[in-house]
């Protein structure tokens, strides 16, 4: 059994402003999210590669805790795309005092 290694990227190696690829469930986003992520639920990855976010390097790719992304991350790979997994997802991401917006109301991780 062939195992993939999942390139995995801390949240303090970004800024509050930098883009990721969100790929957690709509009421999930609106809870909140990065400023400048942009969001495409895990499941609807393979119609929506076109409009993955262009990055200097591997694209990192978000969830709540860094499971979904992971898997998100593999896919990617096999399409050509260079991703890494942000570990702990938006989990860490709030926990470490990064900026979250939200559609209405005050922005948490749902």
């Amino acid at each position: 059994m062939n195992s993939v290694t999942i390139r995995q990227t801390s949240v303090h190696t970004f800024g509050d402003d930098a883009v990721l690829l969100d790929v957690r469930e709509p009421n999930e986003w609106v809870g909140g999210h990065a400023p400048n992520a942009v969001h495409i639920p895990l499941g609807l990855l393979p119609t929506r590669l076109a409009d993955l976010p262009a990055v200097d390097g591997a694209l990192p790719v978000v969830c709540r805790s860094g499971v979904r992304s992971a898997r998100a991350v593999v896919y990617l790979g096999t399409q050509g795309v260079e991703a890494t997994n942000v570990a702990g997802g938006m989990q860490a991401w709030e926990e470490a005092g990064k900026a979250l917006v939200a559609d209405s109301g005050h922005p948490t991780v749902v």
